[in-house]
């Protein structure tokens, strides 16, 4: 198997570190509307089609990167998923009528994709995204 194959299957799952746990699980499951695919005291899994994301209660996520320590989330964005949605418009209207407020967009850009961002209540940066036109 070479380098590139071994990255085919893609990415199984992404853990996000949360300080407050219940919020987060309340933002994932009725403000998104994503069903819970695993739970327990430290963490819930949310399936996104082949990715799952566990928001993780900080506290436990010592233990899971030991030695490398935990960022706080005053440490500002680092990174933002992006997830394909058919109309960016619409997603934003139904995450506006949800609740979920919108740091940006949507708006069109001038690499071809109409975006808008919003975030999770620990900070967690997700975009919406949709070719324009023919893309």
């Amino acid at each position: 198997m070479d380098d590139e194959d071994a990255w085919q299957p893609g990415i199984a799952a992404v853990t996000l570190f949360t300080e407050d746990l219940e919020t987060s699980k309340a933002f994932y499951e009725d403000r998104l509307g994503i069903e819970i695919a695993f739970e327990d005291s430290e963490s819930v899994v949310f399936r996104f089609a082949h990715t799952l994301v566990n928001v993780l209660d900080a506290s436990a996520a010592t233990e899971l990167i030991a030695p490398a320590s935990v960022g706080g989330p005053d440490a500002g964005p680092r990174f933002q998923f992006t997830l394909t949605v058919d109309d960016v418009d619409a997603v934003c209207a139904r995450l506006s009528a949800r609740g979920v407020e919108l740091i940006n967009g949507p708006m069109d850009r001038s690499w071809g994709v109409r975006t808008a961002c919003f975030a999770d209540p620990a900070g967690h940066l997700w975009e919406l995204a949709s070719p324009i036109g023919d893309g």
